[in-house]
């Protein structure tokens, strides 16, 4: 019996890598399926992911805060200061440190948050006022740091589907069907297994990518991932910062730290210098290490309340 407690306990904690490592391992074939599907896998499995999630939250309950205007002033000015302070150096290194800081919060944050105890509809507000926020911005900033072809229609199209449609639909069904709602609300956990899937597509494509991308500067790899790196564990670190302040320091530090690496991918080799994307696929890394760490903490101390 313990074993299987121990087990259950972990197995969340040891997901996110493994799911990692699978995606890396079965690149080529993930990277196929990916291709024959129309590149719809990953969004389909969003979409499934945040509808679950949705269906927790009441419109009611989704209020913008301090919070939310501090997370968005940091995120913002943030990118651009990183962005100055590195061009001297390295152009490329700049613009991949930039996309780090500028990527809205991921989809699966409020999933994430969610099993670390956060306030979901905290989570949930910030998802859609972050990522509106950053369609709007994004154009302007990549205008000065990248080609200066993006524009606000690209990054909502981008966007949009992806967040406001499965909110809709789960509000549909709550008002239509809300006991087959509050039934998917209350099996929550099944969206943490479809990230896990989502997950080890979205390895499996950047793998593949770096593979056949492979002209690059090793150096200029290297200081790019480690750029990613402190870059993540500054940004959890102030979001948790500022979360404590106000109240709920999971949902500070996810919607600081946790981002749309598959957007930051799609806009660093759209707009900036394609092999900047080393930095948001290096963050994907570090920010499931991260999440795969605190889903670990959470546990353990579940585990020692219920035993003493």
């Amino acid at each position: 019996m313990y074993i299987q407690e121990y087990l259950h306990r972990n197995v969340k904690s040891v997901a996110m890598p493994l799911a990692m490592v699978v995606g890396a391992v079965l690149c080529r074939p993930v990277s196929a399926a990916d291709d024959w599907s129309g590149h719809m896998v990953t969004p389909v499995l969003i979409f499934l992911m945040l509808f679950v999630t949705f269906c927790r939250v009441k419109p009611r309950e989704m209020r913008p805060s301090m919070l939310h205007v501090w997370l968005l002033a940091i995120q913002i000015a943030g990118c651009v200061a990183v962005y100055l302070a590195l061009r001297p150096l390295n152009a490329v290194v700049a613009q991949g440190a930039m996309i780090c800081i500028l990527a809205p919060v991921a989809m699966a944050a409020v999933v994430i948050a969610g099993m670390l105890g956060a306030d979901v509809a905290t989570m949930a507000t910030y998802s859609l006022l972050c990522n509106m926020a950053v369609a709007v911005a994004a154009p302007v900033v990549l205008s000065f740091t990248g080609n200066g072809e993006c524009t606000f229609a690209q990054i909502l199209a981008r966007i949009a589907p992806l967040l406001i449609m499965p909110f809709a639909a789960a509000q549909f069904c709550r008002l239509i069907v809300p006991r087959a709602a509050q039934w998917v609300g209350n099996h929550g956990q099944i969206s943490f297994y479809i990230w896990l899937l989502s997950l080890a597509f979205i390895i499996g494509r950047t793998t593949c990518f770096l593979l056949d991308h492979n002209e690059a500067d090793r150096t200029v790899e290297a200081a790019l991932a480690a750029a990613a790196f402190l870059i993540c564990i500054a940004q959890f670190a102030i979001g948790r910062r500022l979360g404590r302040r106000y109240g709920d320091v999971v949902a500070g530090g996810q919607s600081l730290g946790q981002k749309n690496t598959v957007l930051a991918v799609w806009m660093s080799q759209t707009f900036l210098d394609p092999i900047s994307s080393v930095a948001p696929t290096a963050y994907i890394v570090w920010q499931n290490f991260v999440n795969s760490y605190q889903i670990y903490r959470k546990d353990k101390q579940k585990a020692e309340q219920k035993g003493s």
